[in-house]
Parts: structure tokens; sequence; C-alpha cells
């Protein structure tokens, strides 16, 4: 009784659910009050609110995710070997151009995608300028498939023609392999849709001087490097690997630096490679990427799994796969805009729609979902670092896990939120949280941001209906 007397006798507050119509007219009358922002289980949809009431309650799905998320913390990724895509990635074809996202036919594709497969023909010679390129995009002539259904991922476009030399990464816990090609640096660059001379030439002396001395250095190298103690070690100095790979890029640069010095690789040609990945920052994105995907990847398959392990954007089309459901199966709805920091004499309306693969880091619970233990990746993005840490923290209800293997040391080195499940997100209405690059919606201008956005909530409900049809 007494506990209740004293809680009178204090000033007491007034809560406001739903609406803040009735709590602007309370404070308009001199009253204190707190918003609480509710919203109700799966948007109050009555026929999802079943789904997930039996799906929450079954053991084996439970098993499953548990054992999906164990394959992807397991994974041990290994960067082994750079070469020629035509000659390393499954189900690679002369006339095939691979892109970021799901599938999308040349009629639809985004402006910088446009951009990206016109530098990619000029690039292989099939094309000698952007008018021949288009012709030859539109006439049925090239095979587009999406990067993530032969083993592999893209930044931005994500293009990967024949030629382009690509990082090889071997998970050496589970057996497979990953690839991605090589960072261009920022700016006007080729994953960005520019395609200018000076993107075409870099894109040249990458596949001529720079991967053959790649090539050369790792082959020296016993088992490769290993990619996932970068990152680990990345994390803990403030690198998400996503956005931001300072860090990251410096250890492998350490890494790699000794090997490249021994080549029998004429001593200009080596001044040039090391001073690439000096000068680029975000080298290591690229191999972030594989190396999250090799470990999505061994994770797909898992028999009554509700984890995920696709989110990519070809900038048209969000799309997710499933762990429990077909390896060929996407779930899209129409990709959203990015809200952040745009680059000096840009407007947000510039901005194409979200595009990349690169929501692969997101997908094994680094980049956005580690931004809480990288706070000076508000300066790139937007935002707080009181915001990146609530959004780390608020990954936390709609996963599986918990990383210990990529540790957040402001969240007191608490491991990273893991294997997105597409019963909570329905049922908590949180949706994953990203961070990446805006490209320019006109083909050939490049970059002219950065921000956070998150998957259409769609794609997941079209996912947990085929789940619950399936299973």
């Amino acid at each position: 009784m007494s506990d209740i007397n004293n809680l009178f006798s204090q000033e007491l507050k007034i809560l406001n659910i739903g609406t803040s119509k009735f709590k602007d007219d309370l404070e308009f009358q001199g009253q204190d009050v707190l918003q609480l922002d509710w919203v109700p289980a799966a948007g109050g949809d009555i026929e999802l609110l079943n789904i997930i009431d039996e799906l929450s309650s079954r053991e084996d799905i439970k098993e499953a995710n548990k054992k999906a998320v164990e394959r992807m913390m397991n994974s041990h990724p290994m960067l082994i070997d750079i070469d020629k895509a035509i000659n390393v990635i499954p189900g690679m074809k002369e006339n095939m151009i691979l892109h970021s996202g799901p599938p999308i036919k040349w009629e639809r594709m985004a402006g910088p995608m446009k951009g990206a497969v016109i530098g990619a023909l000029i690039y292989e010679g099939r094309a000698k300028n952007e008018e021949e390129a288009i012709k030859i995009a539109a006439s049925g002539e090239i095979e587009f498939s999406p990067c993530n259904e032969h083993c592999a991922v893209g930044p931005m476009a994500g293009i990967v023609s024949p030629s382009m030399p690509v990082h090889v990464v071997y998970n050496k816990t589970y057996g497979n392999y990953g690839y991605c090609t090589i960072n261009e640096g920022l700016g006007k660059v080729l994953r960005y849709g520019a395609f200018n001379d000076e993107v075409i030439e870099r894109l040249k002396w990458i596949e001529e001087e720079f991967a053959p001395t790649m090539k050369k250095a790792l082959k020296s190298i016993d088992g490769g490097i290993d990619i996932k103690s970068i990152i680990s070690q990345a994390v803990h100095m403030g690198d998400e690997c996503h956005n931001r790979n300072k860090a990251a890029t410096s250890l492998f640069f350490r890494e790699i630096t000794s090997y490249i010095i021994d080549t029998d690789v004429d001593i200009d040609i080596k001044k040039r490679v090391l001073n690439f990945i000096k000068m680029n920052e975000h080298y290591f994105l690229n191999l972030s990427m594989p190396s999250c995907k090799v470990a999505t990847d061994a994770a797909h398959g898992v028999e009554n799994s509700t984890v995920v392990t696709t989110m990519a954007r070809n900038g048209v089309d969000f799309g997710i796969r499933v762990s429990g459901l077909g390896a060929d199966q996407w779930f899209t709805a129409p990709a959203n805009m990015i809200k952040g920091l745009m680059f000096p004499g840009f407007k947000e309306e510039d901005a194409n729609p979200d595009i990349g693969d690169s929501a692969i880091t997101e997908t094994m619970g680094i980049g956005g979902f580690a931004m809480g233990g990288s706070p000076a990746i508000v300066q790139f993005v937007g935002g707080t670092v009181e915001d990146a840490i609530g959004y780390s923290e608020k990954m936390y209800e709609i996963t599986v896990g918990e990383n210990t293997n990529y540790s957040i040391p402001t969240l007191d080195f608490r491991g990273s939120a893991i294997g997105i499940d597409i019963v909570k997100v329905i049922e908590k209405g949180i949706l994953p949280i990203i961070n990446t690059g805006m490209a320019h919606k006109v083909a050939g201008i490049g970059q002219v941001g950065a921000g956070l956005v998150s998957p259409p909530m769609e794609c997941f409900k079209k996912a947990i209906l085929e789940f619950n049809k399936d299973n």
C-alpha cells in the first residue's frame, strides 16, 4: 500500500499510445506527456498474425534457424586467388554479364546499371561507343544474370563481364567459393554507372597489371589471406566493413605488401599496385562482400529455416532469398530511396533508388548492423552516433543470434546481430537497416552521396506467405 501512496505522491506523467494528436492536445493544456510509438504485430494483418503464431511456436524452425546461423558464424573466408571471371565463376559465359540484385532485363534496368553495362561492353571490345553498346545490350545477344545466382556479389550496379578479374574467396569450413570484382575507388567508376575513357583505362590496367601481380603474390601465400580475422579486427578498430573500410584496407595492405614485393614483377608495376590499394580506402569492401557471401551461401538450403540469406537490389527491385526456400526463389518489391548526405552540387532527387549486392554485409550482421561500433560512419551516411548505436541495438530484435566473431566494443563487446528472421521482421514491424552509397539516376555520372535505407516490407510478407504454403 505504501508503494501506491509513494507513487501518487510523485509528479505523474501522461503516457499516450497511438496517434500523437492526443499528445498535442494535452501538451497544449500544459501537461507533461510521453509518446509511445506502438503498432500492432504484423501491422494488424490477421492472416499474417495467424501465420506468425503458427511458425513462431515450431521447434523445427527454431532448430533450423540455429543451424543456419551456426553455419554463417562457423564459415571461414580466405582470399586465395584473383582470376578472370570467365575462368572461375560458375556458369559464366562469353556472352554473359552479371549484375547486382534480383533478375532484371535490359529494358527495366536503372540508369546506373545501364551505364555500367555500356562500360562493360566497351571494355570487352564488343562495342566501340555508347551507341553501339546500347544496340548490343538491347538485341538479346547478351545474357544478363544476377551475381548472386553465380556465387558472386557486385557492389552498386554489380556488373561483371567475362574478362574482369575477380577476387576468389574460399570458405575453408564448408568448401564453397565466392567472387567479387576489384574495387575501383570512389567517384566516376563503373559500379556507379560511369563509362568514360578514364573508367575503361582503369579497368584495363586492373586486368593487365594489377590482377596478374596480385595473383602471383597470393599464390605464394600458403592457405591465402584470412579475411575473417581482418574483419574481426577491423570492427574493433571502428569499421563496419560496408561503407567504412579504413582499418580493414590498412590491415589487408599490411598482409599483402611483402608478398607483392617478393614477386618477380617489374618494380614500377609493384609500386603502382601498392599505391592503388594504399590510396583506395574502399578496397576491402570487395573482399568483405564475397566473404559474407560464402558464409550466407553456406547457410542457404537449411530445411525449415526462416533466416534470410540474400538481400540485394538492382536499382529497380529489392529482392531477398530465404534459407528454407529455393535458391532460385526471389521475393521482390520496388527498391526504396536512400536518405542521407549528398555530395556537393547534388540533390536527393538526383539519386537512383537503392542498388547493389553490398547488403550481403548486413545479411551477415555487419555493415549497418554494426554501425554502433563505427561512430565515424555517420559523417558519411548521416545521423548521429546515438542513432548508429540505436540501429545496432534494434537489429537484435529481428535476428536469431549474436556473432561473437564480430563483437562491437561500444556495446560492451556484444556480438553483432546475425540471422535476419522473416517471422520476427513481420511480427515486430522492424526492417533491417542498410548503409549504402547513392548512384546518380542518369547513366554515366557516378556517385552522388551515401545514406541509410531499408528493404520494402513487401519482400518479407511475400516470403513468409510462401514459406507458410510450402511448410
